[in-house]
């Protein structure tokens, strides 16, 4: 075994991979760039070795430097994690020829499944089953669409490199097909220098299961059950499960026997998913291999009770494999929920802001939190968004379901969007209880998901405006003074010439509000807000919200955030701000007329000349962000004017694109 490994990553997985690396006695060499100087992957790295500027291009991506700061640091090996290097055959090459050793497969193994169009030629011949398609190396697009054409509508576009849903988009129909494919080259060759697609016929209600694989230098390969992915957005995964439901020892025998053979066909070593899709009829199709580890294993993991890194470590070191097939037992059931700072409500786009507030739920035997950051933290536009993967496990799925949503509602973010509120809707689902999965589980029941409650409107506002007059009081409260309960000290009415009514403006669930604060001679607060009145006591304590509404007791955690606050309850999350007085002045950014920045991000294209005259959703320029496109469009017919940003430029959320004027009949 090795007594120096360099983790080729950051974030989650390189802490990960230092969490079992030390328990193992393995030192560990962290390497990171400017953007993560003080982050937590190289705080708890025993090394660690800067290799440049903050995009992944420029830094985490150059072989050279990471080769570099392995040899200068006396590592053995390199563990990739995933993403980045770690499908890249020529890093794994070059690893080789410096003596240092790729905590992965071989190099002929990533090239036969790092393309896509290439593995399904392999698979095929191994006798694995394939879904209907074209794999051709010809890129015509007119051939594309003859091929689209012949195997009927629907179809899926996809990266023949790479993977985590980029280059890939599904086509409804002919009318579509041109700008789909355009699209899906575009980002393909952004995100993996490599445009080639692949076409394939669309299954309309596939489940998406995989398979872990392991195999070692000595002729054995062990299959550890199977994980279902197929609740997904912009085809990359949300919520995680294994094993499958539904899963039949037969077809769990059938899967696995078949993954296992599919990594025999190109002589595997190490760590892999092989990805299917089980149809309704219980046919399955192969998918893609990746060649590395998954971002889901935990939940192998937590259900066969092996740690798969330790397992990665002892095969790269030549040390057989812990377990044969027989020896394998899974037990119980585990889900993983992926945290991201996303905005669910604006077609998931990534976002970035400063982790404020930080509280993750208390792990456990049943809770585990894989995170690479803390409190403080800044969500960058250079890297994914992931905050973190929160795992349980219970045994059944209903219970293990149970502990999901508990963990979600004690997840506590402040600073930035985040999806929390969006997984725990979907997570107590009815239809996800009840296990009706496929891959259009999330478009489907978007009405579930995304609900939006009148009751928490009642509840929220006035429970927002009594928050933030008790945060006002705290900040007004005179330092000095010692005595908490002398009057000095008390923001409240009872003071001279102090008003017993209070006027507060702010915004909460997207609604200006104003919102009234009578103080009751017996304490607590008549608040009042459109005629609506509730009444509330109590007090914040630190950072926490001990209040009576109405008559019944809760308990919420207020956490600030750049523009103003979260308050985190049991059952979900309050966003407001306060809103300042107007005062009839108009901000430069604010000028109307122009569209604004949906994101921060980097303008990839303009795709229309100034002076254009548009329909409503004309596409008018593409926006990147942490891998992911996003199209703005014309709001309603009318004149793009002016463009105040270039291919290649990188903009602030909120910040206006182009100057757009409406026409006649639009105003009209």
């Amino acid at each position: 075994m090795f007594s120096k490994l360099l983790i080729a990553n950051r974030g989650e997985i390189a802490c990960r991979i230092m969490h079992t690396a030390r328990r193992m006695g393995i030192a560990t060499v962290a390497v990171y760039s400017d953007a993560d100087r003080n982050a937590l992957h190289v705080r708890m790295a025993d090394e660690a070795i800067h290799i440049g500027p903050a995009p992944a291009r420029e830094s985490y991506l150059v072989t050279e430097r990471i080769i570099a700061a392995a040899l200068d640091t006396g590592a053995q090996a390199i563990h990739p994690g995933y993403g980045f290097l770690s499908e890249n055959a020529a890093f794994a090459s070059a690893c080789a020829e410096q003596g240092l050793v790729f905590v992965g497969p071989p190099t002929g193994a990533i090239e036969a499944m790092g393309s896509k169009s290439a593995a399904k030629h392999i698979m095929g011949e191994a006798g694995v089953p394939l879904v209907p398609g074209y794999h051709d190396a010809d890129q015509d697009p007119a051939l594309l669409r003859r091929e689209a054409e012949r195997m009927g509508y629907p179809v899926l576009l996809k990266a023949t490199a790479g993977g985590g849903g980029k280059g890939m988009r599904q086509v409804w129909s002919g009318d579509e097909f041109d700008a789909a494919l355009a699209a899906a080259q575009r980002e393909a060759s952004a995100s993996f220098g490599d445009a080639t697609m692949l076409v394939e016929k669309y299954l309309t209600k596939p489940r998406h299961v995989e398979v872990q694989v392991f195999c070692d230098n000595h002729g054995h390969a062990i299959y550890l059950a199977e994980r279902d992915c197929s609740v997904q957005r912009r085809h990359q995964k949300v919520i995680e499960e294994a094993p499958a439901p539904g899963m039949t020892p037969a077809l769990r025998s059938a899967m696995g026997d078949t993954a296992v053979q599919a990594a025999r066909a190109i002589d595997y070593r190490g760590a892999g998913t092989v990805e299917f899709l089980l149809d309704e009829d219980g046919s399955y199709y192969f998918m893609e291999m990746n060649t590395r580890l998954q971002v889901e294993h935990p939940v192998t993991e937590m259900i066969t009770g092996q740690d798969l890194v330790e397992w990665q470590l002892r095969v790269a070191a030549g040390e057989v494999l812990p377990l044969r097939q027989e020896e394998l037992v899974l037990r119980g059931h585990a889900f993983e929920a992926r945290v991201y700072a996303e905005d669910p409500d604006n077609d998931f786009l990534p976002v970035t802001g400063t982790l404020a507030y930080l509280q993750a739920p208390e792990e456990s035997a049943h809770v585990r939190v894989d995170t690479g950051v803390q409190q403080g933290d800044e969500i960058s536009v250079h890297y994914d968004p992931m905050i973190a993967k929160l795992i349980v496990w219970d045994e059944s799925r209903e219970r293990a379901l149970q502990r999901l949503a508990a963990a979600l509602r004690d997840y506590r973010i402040g600073g930035t969007v985040t999806n929390l509120d969006f997984l725990y809707n979907l997570a107590t689902a009815a239809p996800f209880q009840q296990a009706e999965l496929d891959t259009g589980f999330i478009e489907r029941h978007q009405s579930l998901i995304f609900r939006q409650r009148q009751h928490d409107l009642q509840r929220d506002l006035p429970m927002a405006a009594f928050a933030l007059f008790l945060q006002r009081q705290r900040e007004a409260a005179p330092r000095s003074c010692l005595d908490p309960w002398s009057p000095w000290a008390s923001g409240t009415a009872w003071r001279l010439n102090e008003p017993h009514v209070h006027h507060l403006m702010l915004h909460c669930h997207q609604r200006d509000v104003h919102a009234t604060l009578e103080q009751l001679p017996g304490g607590g607060f008549c608040i009042d807000i459109d005629g609506e009145r509730s009444q509330l006591r109590g007090a914040l304590q630190g950072d926490e919200l001990v209040f009576e509404q109405d008559g019944h007791r809760r308990r919420a955690t207020l956490a600030r955030t750049a523009d103003g606050f979260t308050l985190h309850l049991a059952d979900g999350a309050c966003h407001f701000r306060e809103l300042p007085p107007d005062t009839g002045e108009v901000s430069e950014n604010t000028a109307a007329g122009s569209l604004n920045a949906p994101m921060n991000g980097t303008v990839v294209s303009l795709l229309i000349e100034p002076g254009t005259e548009v329909a409503a959703g004309t596409p008018l320029m593409i926006m990147e962000a942490m891998k992911m496109e996003h199209t703005v469009r014309a709001p309603g017919a009318g004149t793009v004017s002016q463009f105040y940003f270039a291919a290649g430029d990188l903009v602030d959320g909120g910040a206006p694109l182009l100057a757009f004027t409406p026409s006649e009949e639009a105003e009209a």
